[in-house]
């Protein structure tokens, strides 16, 4: 409730766009102390009611072990927020960042070139941001062990309370280290968007089995990991207990192992719930700014944001939510305003992801070689067209706004049909863009997956039945084939594919749309007038897209 209302009130300052991120990272750890304290009192009373058959009493060290808790856990929270990103990043390798390192100390610097390039210092910032998130994971582990298992008196027949919090330690290092390790490796600090966007309460309630689960999972091959390492441990670090106290030891090391990952797993989806919910890029209803200008807070965060940030990626999702729903039909018809500057607006700031898309994976098939050196394996490909494969796997990085994107034209147009009072979307040519721009990237998209492309060639036989057969040139047909069997074992495929797919439902449901206007257009062989741009395409000719183009209209496109 507190995050609503703050967001409702965010755009009456100047820096209101900021203030969403800010506001859900504090509501984040307000939320995350409020679990995290209920899940230590419950972990407490548990072990002591299992180890020392006494109750919970609070007492100056367990407050401050209740202190300790929070922080190590504050720790974690901030850095798991600091490495979050709603796309994924790469990072620099070693040897990059000690070539990096040794260019600033001994190249002199220069106020006409800068040393390192911005693609290095984010991919090494991206680096170091990973180091230190294992880092802390290993500090806040540690602290959080000894805080839920130190005060046990299972441990109080040892000699050296020192050994004791050492061991618990070393325990939780472990424990933060492969956890540290498996969370960077796996990309989970990549924000996920929820297709159908639920209450808070509701989403988070849904992913408690999840976590759960993951906890046992983790926290047991923690335990294995631990009982590997104890091999390796000097023997005076290594202690001498009964059978009876080893054996209670281990189990008191498990539970608080499973309580530490379990605080993190509820730590990293309520981080996910809270980030990745809808916030409203509007004026309040009815106030002034709504009735004059409502779409300015949405495009100035469209257009004023750091792109790909995780504002720019909010303000997305509010606008694809604008314009397929219907809960918000004012805003929807704020864009159909009658000087046409709003849709233009609208239709360019989605627009450009998806043509910066086509261009990158147009660059990629044109570099491409078309012979059998197709054929060959990854191993044996030379570096360009590794190099090739490594842009066109970055392109699919914006996967989720690219995704947004096609779907947000496409259902503006639709909307157009009927609610464009003034014909501004037909009148700016904002149609034949949004139609020649979706069959651009449909067709690059294919292209990369394999599929033949060119629907008619000259090189075309008519038997007699009337049936025309298209003839293939042979060195063209294996490379095409050879193209496919190298793409299919790529790991942009399955996101090529989901690409594809979206792209299709997209045409197919601006087709729907218009399909009157253009069957009469095809019939008149006006249909690539009026439904393609008169320039270049991004990829292919005007001649492929009006082809394809009436595939979708006779509802054969596959």
């Amino acid at each position: 409730m507190l995050i609503s209302i703050v967001e409702r009130s965010l755009f009456r300052d100047k820096d209101g766009g900021t203030k969403v991120v800010k506001h859900r990272f504090l509501g984040f750890l307000i939320w995350q102390a409020l679990q995290s304290t209920a899940v230590f009192f419950l972990s407490k009373t548990l072990l002591l009611s299992l180890f020392t058959r006494t109750p919970f009493k609070p007492s100056f060290l367990s407050i401050f072990a209740f202190i300790v808790f929070h922080f190590s856990l504050f720790i974690f929270s901030t850095s798991l927020f600091i490495i979050s990103s709603p796309r994924p990043q790469r990072a620099a390798s070693p040897f990059e960042l000690l070539l990096g390192t040794a260019r600033l100390i001994l190249v002199p610097i220069s106020n006409s070139q800068p040393l390192l390039s911005p693609d290095f210092r984010l991919r090494a910032r991206a680096s170091i941001s990973f180091v230190l998130f294992v880092a802390v994971s290993a500090v806040s582990a540690s602290l959080s062990v000894i805080t839920l298992c130190s005060s046990c008196n299972a441990f109080d027949q040892l000699k050296q309370r020192r050994l004791v919090i050492g061991k618990l330690g070393f325990w939780g290092l472990q424990i933060g280290l492969l956890y540290g390790v498996h969370f960077v490796y796996n990309k989970r600090w990549v924000l996920q968007f929820p297709i159908i966007q639920r209450p808070p309460f509701f989403s988070f309630k849904m992913g408690l089995p999840l976590a759960v689960g993951k906890a046992l999972k983790l926290s047991a091959a923690g335990y294995v990991l631990s009982a590997i390492l104890a091999f390796v441990l000097p023997y005076e670090f290594k202690g001498q207990l009964p059978v009876g106290n080893f054996i209670t030891e281990q189990i008191l090391f498990y539970i608080g192992s499973f309580v530490v990952i379990l605080c993190w797993e509820l730590c990293h989806h309520l981080h996910q719930v809270l980030l990745t919910k809808r916030s409203v890029f509007a004026p309040p209803k009815g106030s002034a700014a709504a009735e004059t200008n409502p779409s300015e807070p949405l495009l100035a965060a469209l257009e004023e944001s750091t792109p790909k940030s995780l504002l720019q990626y909010l303000a997305y999702l509010d606008l694809c939510m604008v314009c397929e729903g219907n809960v918000d039909p004012w805003r929807r018809a704020a864009f159909f305003e009658e000087s046409g500057e709003t849709y233009k607006r609208v239709i360019s700031v989605c627009l450009t992801p998806v043509e910066q898309f086509t261009r990158n994976v147009s660059e990629v098939l044109e570099s491409s070689p078309v012979d059998n050196s197709l054929q060959l394996s990854h191993q044996l490909r030379s570096p360009n067209e590794q190099l090739a494969d490594s842009k066109v796997y970055e392109s699919f990085d914006d996967f989720q706004l690219l995704a947004w994107c096609a779907r947000i034209v496409a259902s503006l147009t639709v909307h157009s049909h009927k609610e464009d009072r003034f014909g501004v979307a037909q009148l700016s040519g904002s149609n034949a863009a949004v139609i020649s721009t979706l069959l651009s990237s449909l067709l690059a998209v294919e292209t990369l997956m394999g599929k033949k492309t060119n629907l008619q060639s000259s090189n075309t036989l008519m038997d007699p039945a009337g049936i025309k057969w298209a003839t293939l040139n042979p060195g063209r047909r294996d490379s095409a084939a050879g193209m496919a069997g190298r793409r299919k074992g790529a790991p942009f495929y399955a996101k090529a594919y989901s690409m594809a797919d979206i792209l299709k439902t997209s045409i197919y449901g601006i087709i729907s749309a218009f399909y009157d206007e253009m069957s009469h257009s095809a019939k008149a062989g006006l249909l690539e007038k009026d439904w393609i741009i008169s320039s270049k395409p991004l990829y292919g000719t005007r001649e492929l897209l009006s082809q394809k183009l009436r595939l979708f209209l006779d509802f054969q496109a596959s």
